[in-house]
């Protein structure tokens, strides 16, 4: 058009628009108003994108090749840390590089959060957040995201139970029958997000004191503590033991993957959002941001049912496309837990829960199985001899057995909880961390050691060999 114009004066004639001319110049403008209205097409990313993960390489790996793949100006640097230890190296070691945490723990992720460690990367959406279970699946402040929901639960090898003529078990509470003596594999709470919400929803939802008990009469029956969270899901798949907690995933994609297996979701089945985050001394955030798209896009949901990988997407519209019978918590019929879930409060004692845990059962391990075998070679004299009048006794040294040093209150309190942090090698404990630790090391031996004179007395009287 401003050719036009420039024409007819430079002739002093009116130009004769041709009508062809008129829609291609027209069209012309148009496309030049929208080249300008729109911006910029977003920057390919380019560069190293380090990924801090407690994921098993069977879940990074094709993630990383399918983004790669994608995006193949990114090369992916994994740093596989269990969720403990990748807390503290972000925390801790600020000069080493860290784009992205992605990991299975919520409450790890509020840690990081609340101690300004991740960016606030996302639209920060408060009550209009989606929940599942009234639990957010994204943080309302935007710090981070959910990807996927992860249920928490009981694998074991059926080869070994059909051996031992052992019944698959159903609950957390099944798992502390005398029958299961030497067949269960756990982790240490301190050395894994996962086990460690587990713990934590076993003392949220059957209340502080009857939790404990739940989990030290299931301290008698352990075949070992694990050093990672797979350790455990590895044991049951060899046989090593029969029956192992652990994060649905893995148990998911071994029977997948054709390895004798089973898992199961116990009643009130707790689904947790996992979740990525951007670190806050992030180096390249378009390659990080790239990433978080990836994972909640159709084809990063999709790619979740893999067999080899066998997670539950966040997505709803994903399980429409997965293999026939997958687990879709969405449709699941299940009891809700009751009360909800607070990760609030499981981030406010994560470390007081996980010290208390190695001080009372990981570290107590060999004691705890014997003084547990004598408990129930007791019962079953006493239910096959008939004695009633010993049953004081052996209520006594049960008792004793399933004292803690720390109440329900003083676990919410800030002073007690306030005063622990993760052991980390190199690292100086506080003072009051250090006595509270020495005093339950004193009160967990006491308690063990008068059991254990107890339930020698009585099998004394009993005329039974002691175990």
């Amino acid at each position: 058009m401003l050719a036009e114009q420039i024409s007819s004066r430079a002739t002093g004639r009116p130009h004769r628009r041709r009508p062809g001319h008129t829609i291609r110049a027209a069209i012309t403008t148009l496309l030049i108003l929208f080249l300008l209205a729109t911006p910029a097409a977003a920057e390919e990313p380019q560069g190293p994108l380090v990924l801090v993960t407690s994921f098993p390489p069977s879940l990074f790996e094709p993630f990383c090749a399918a983004f790669t793949a994608r995006h193949p100006g990114v090369t992916i640097l994994v740093r596989s840390k269990k969720t403990s230890a990748a807390l503290t190296f972000i925390a801790e070691r600020p000069e080493e590089p860290a784009d992205l945490i992605w990991a299975s723990a919520p409450d790890a992720f509020e840690l990081l959060r609340d101690a300004g460690h991740l960016e606030q990367a996302f639209a920060a959406l408060g009550a209009a957040t989606p929940r599942f279970d009234d639990y957010p699946l994204d943080d309302p402040l935007g710090h981070y995201r959910g990807f996927a929901l992860s249920g928490y639960g009981l694998m074991w090898n059926r080869p070994y139970l059909e051996r031992l003529a052992l019944p698959p078990p159903g609950t957390w509470n099944e798992l502390t029958l005398p029958q299961y003596a030497g067949h269960v594999a756990i982790t240490a709470p301190s050395r894994s997000g996962t086990m460690h919400l587990i713990v934590e929803s076993i003392l949220q939802s059957q209340g502080w004191e009857e939790g404990w008990a739940t989990l030290l009469r299931l301290s008698g029956n352990l075949a070992t503590i694990t050093a990672r969270s797979f350790g455990v899901p590895e044991g049951v798949v060899a046989g090593r033991f029969g029956v192992g907690a652990t994060i649905d995933f893995f148990g998911l994609a071994a029977k997948a993957t054709g390895a004798p297996v089973d898992f199961l979701y116990p009643e009130e089945t707790l689904f947790l959002p996992a979740s990525i985050g951007v670190v806050k001394r992030c180096r390249n955030r378009p390659a990080a941001l790239a990433f978080v798209d990836f994972l909640l896009s159709a084809e990063g949901q999709a790619l979740l049912c893999s067999p080899p990988i066998s997670r539950l997407p966040i997505s709803p519209a994903a399980y429409a496309a997965a293999p026939a019978g997958y687990p879709n918590p969405f449709r699941m019929e299940r009891k809700p837990p009751s009360p909800p879930f607070d990760a609030g409060l499981s981030r406010h004692r994560y470390h007081l829960v996980n010290t208390l845990f190695d001080t009372m059962i990981t570290y107590r391990q060999q004691p705890l199985r014997r003084a547990w075998r004598a408990v129930h070679q007791v019962e079953r004299e006493l239910l096959r001899q008939g004695r009633t009048d010993l049953r004081r006794q052996l209520e006594r040294a049960r008792k004793l057995l399933l004292q803690m040093p720390v109440s329900r209150d003083e676990s919410r309190s800030e002073e007690m909880a306030g005063v622990f942090q993760r052991r980390s090698p190199g690292m100086t404990l506080s003072s009051p961390q250090n006595i509270l630790e020495e005093q339950w090391r004193d009160f967990a031996a006491a308690n063990i050691d008068l059991a254990r004179l107890i339930l020698t007395e009585l099998l004394d009287s009993l005329g039974a060999a002691k175990p």
